[in-house]
């Protein structure tokens, strides 16, 4: 017998997709299901790709080029993130557990590093580019720009805590309030777009498989999952009245 790998990948991800939405009747068994499902591929996938891509060519292909094929030469240099590797996975090890704190301590010094200087760059001196006036630009140009500053300005303002916020002072900060305001609004606004977009991909996909083509997998999955959860609120109900009974009765 052929399987129809189309239809049954079309059957799991209306499974799946119901399965996430039934949290809205409440926390049940589909819900937790299709959670640790995903958690689990995630992480194993992740996994799967972080050794392929990362380890496996950079770290194996330089240690053992003669194993490893990736146009790699041999590096004594990489020994170091090998043996940071090993203590981490001896984390899991009580007596050598200890050993893990060191390359904790690598990765976290390096990535505070890193991160220190894309922080500078990318937040402080972007913004300041950012912030400047181009007065050979065309006036809407000009306009937008001295808005920019205007709100950049105000807002830094508004965060100044050394000097109490009155006077002229409190009235820059409450602009500042404005622009932040608008700001948090227009990154909510456009969070919601982004998730109703991909709200609406789910229900055109469950609608396309709702068709003869794959053995109309929602309707099906979806009364089955009534029924399902109907038992199990049925079942629940009656367990609590029966406790409810039986501490009546005791008391």
């Amino acid at each position: 017998m052929d399987f129809n790998f189309d239809i049954i990948g079309a059957w799991l991800v209306v499974l799946m997709t119901l399965s996430i939405f039934s949290y809205l009747y409440g926390d049940n068994i589909f819900y937790k299901s299709a959670e640790h499902i995903f958690v689990g591929v995630s992480a194993g996938y992740i996994f799967a790709i972080t050794f392929w891509d990362q380890i496996y060519p950079n770290l194996l292909g330089r240690l053992f080029p003669e194993y490893i094929n990736v146009g790699y030469e041999f590096d004594i240099s990489y020994i170091i993130p090998f043996i940071l590797g090993i203590f981490m996975i001896l984390r899991l090890v009580p007596n050598f557990s200890w050993l893990a704190r060191i390359s904790i301590a690598y990765i976290v010094g390096m990535a505070a590093g890193l991160k220190f200087y894309v922080f500078i760059n990318s937040n402080i001196l972007t913004q300041i580019k950012s912030s400047a006036i181009n007065f050979n630009a065309n006036n809407l140009e000009i306009v937008n720009q001295v808005i920019v500053l205007i709100g950049v300005l105000s807002g830094l303002i508004y965060f100044f805590f050394s000097k109490e916020h009155d006077g002229t002072i409190g009235k820059i900060s409450k602009l500042g309030v404005y622009f932040l305001m608008i700001k948090f609004g227009a990154s909510f606004g456009f969070a919601v777009m982004g998730r109703i977009s991909l709200l609406i991909g789910r229900f055109e996909e469950l609608i396309s498989y709702s068709s003869a083509e794959f053995n109309y997998a929602t309707p099906i999955i979806l009364i089955a999952m009534i029924a399902v959860l109907g038992f199990w609120s049925f079942k629940n109900n009656k367990t609590s009245l029966d406790e409810n009974n039986n501490i009546e009765m005791k008391s």
